[in-house]
Formats: C-alpha cells, sequence, structure tokens
C-alpha cells in the first residue's frame, strides 16, 4: 500500500500516513509557467495499491486538475489499483438541475475521475447521498458523525444538549448525531414570505434553557447557520454552538461566525484551515486523519468499511 498526497490537504494526508506508520509516497506536482500541472512520482508503484488523498476545495478547479493527473500518471504507472480519497468532494452541491440549461457538475467530475484512472473513491459526508450512484465505481462514503459524538460527550458531558438541523434536509444527519448521545432534535424551518423579505425562522422543539448544538454537512458563507444561531438565542437557548463536517468558510465567512452567537463552530480538517481560521477565536478543527486512515487501512485488506460506523 502506498498513500500519495497532492496539494490541497499535505497536513491531513502527512497526519493519515503517520497514523499507518508508513511514509508518503515521494512524488513532485509543480506547475509550468501558464500554470499548467505536470505531476513527476518518484517511486515505483507497478503492481501498487495506490490512495490519493486530495481535497477539491479552493481553489477547486486547480485541487480536481491535481487529482486527475496524479490518477492519469498512477495508472501509466501501472499502478494496481487506484483510490481517490477525497475528504472534500467539491461540486457536490450541483447535484441536480436547479433551472433550465443548467448543468449537473457533481456527475460531470465523478466522470473526469473515473476516466482518469481511479478505481475507486472514499469520500467524507457527501452533500447528497445520490451522488454515490453518479460513479460508475466503488464508492465509500465515511461519516463525521463518531468523531463529532465523541467530542460532543467530551465537552457537553452531564449537560441538557439538544441537537439542531439547521434546515429540513439536514435532518437524517442531525438524527443520527442525536440518537448517538441520547439527546432530542430540533428542527429550523425557514422559508421566504416573498422576494427581498428576509427569511423567517420556525423552530420545531423547544429549545428554551437547553444548550442546542447545529449540525450540518457544509459551512459556506456562513450565513445560514449564524442566521440559525441568532434565531435560537432568541428562542432562550442558553448557549449555540456548531458542528459542521466541511469548513468551506468562503468570502466573509470567518468576520461572521467570530461576530455571531456562536459559542463555537466546530470543523473537520477535511479542508485545510486558513490563517483566518486559525486566528478565530471560536472556531476550531478536530481531526478525521484516525477515521480515513483506518478506512484506507481496511480497503487495503479487503476489510469491512461499513463496520466503522456500527
Amino acid at each position: 500500500m502506498k498513500i500519495l498526497s497532492c496539494n490541497s490537504n499535505r497536513p491531513l494526508a502527512e497526519a493519515i500516513a503517520s497514523y499507518l506508520n508508513i511514509a508518503l509516497t515521494s512524488a513532485s506536482i509543480r506547475r509550468f509557467s501558464d500554470m499548467e500541472i505536470f505531476v513527476e512520482i518518484h517511486e515505483n508503484v507497478r503492481g501498487e495499491d495506490v490512495f490519493v488523498v486530495q481535497s477539491t476545495s479552493f481553489p477547486a478547479n486547480d485541487n480536481l486538475m491535481e487529482l486527475l493527473v496524479t490518477c492519469d500518471a498512477l495508472r501509466r504507472g501501472s499502478a494496481r489499483r487506484i483510490t481517490a480519497v477525497i475528504p472534500y468532494f467539491g461540486y457536490a452541491r450541483q447535484d441536480r438541475k436547479s433551472g433550465p440549461r443548467t448543468p449537473i457538475s457533481a456527475k460531470l467530475v465523478a466522470n473526469l475521475i473515473t476516466t482518469a484512472g481511479a478505481n475507486r473513491v472514499v469520500t467524507l459526508d457527501l452533500h447528497s447521498g445520490q451522488i454515490q450512484g453518479f460513479f460508475d465505481i466503488p464508492l465509500d462514503n465515511l461519516y463525521a458523525a463518531p468523531v463529532f459524538t465523541n467530542d460532543i460527550k467530551n465537552r457537553y458531558q452531564g449537560d441538557d444538549v439538544m441537537i439542531v438541523s439547521p434546515d429540513v434536509g439536514g435532518v437524517v444527519r442531525a438524527r443520527a448525531i442525536a440518537s448517538r448521545i441520547d439527546a432530542s432534535l430540533a428542527i429550523i424551518d425557514k422559508r421566504r414570505e416573498r422576494a427581498g423579505v428576509s427569511e423567517v425562522m420556525n423552530i420545531i422543539g423547544d429549545v428554551r434553557a437547553r444548550r442546542c448544538i447545529l449540525v450540518d454537512d457544509i459551512v459556506d458563507s456562513a450565513g445560514t447557520l449564524c442566521n440559525a444561531a441568532e434565531a435560537l438565542m432568541k428562542a432562550g437557548a442558553t448557549s449555540v454552538s456548531a458542528y459542521v463536517t466541511h469548513g468551506v468558510l468562503s468570502g466573509g465567512a470567518v468576520a461572521r461566525v467570530t461576530a455571531s452567537p456562536l459559542e463555537s463552530l466546530v470543523t473537520t480538517d477535511s479542508i485545510q484551515a486558513t490563517e483566518a481560521v486559525k486566528l478565530a477565536h471560536n472556531i476550531r478543527q478536530i481531526t478525521i486523519a484516525p477515521l480515513m486512515a483506518e478506512s484506507i487501512q481496511r480497503i487495503s485488506e479487503e476489510r469491512s468499511v461499513s463496520s466503522l460506523f456500527d
């Protein structure tokens, strides 16, 4: 087994390799003067089981292209099996036609990864489950729920906790964590009465005097999350925190979070933290390296991955 890291999240790849007690495969990924990507692998990979770690986060197109070119290099180097380990799968929100003459980019990206030479994909908390069906190769969709559950138990032991889904679409994810820690579940129903009028947040469930924990898969602009936190505080919650798998945090998201009522925003290291995220007083990352490493080990040894979540 070999683990190769592209450039999007090298610290996570190093942590995975360290957990498995193996060295990262030596490779160079560089750019020509016109920004073309060139990949050169400095070790023999013939007949090897190779795992390529690369999140397709910002800059999404560059990171995706790195992954594709690396897979092609491995395929032409006669690797026995190539597994694309994509902790954050970019373009996942474009999983259906949102209007006339719009693309389904998640399907396009799935086709690109397959054509480039990947034999298998490992990812974490896909935005929507149907993306698994976009691939014609095996895909393992891991869940951050066990990592979040352990952290919640350690930090909120004995507190009156309520898990909250920030929208109706995330109820299944929030319920999974609520059932693991034996907590109640609340749901925020948001809607616009008419165009140009701000969203009305209706809270389904009694959050008064409860420590509320919002659970979601992606935080991008953080607008919905911060609005939900304000609505919960107005409804009588004693505190509001959030656990979100992928901390995209684009634009002014970090400033929005630091100025919000959120006591803390916890994300995984599926996306490498920017300097602004590291300096934010109420944002922290917890690692998914052991989870990813364990799944990689099991795939290499042809053992069950789903039993990780039993």
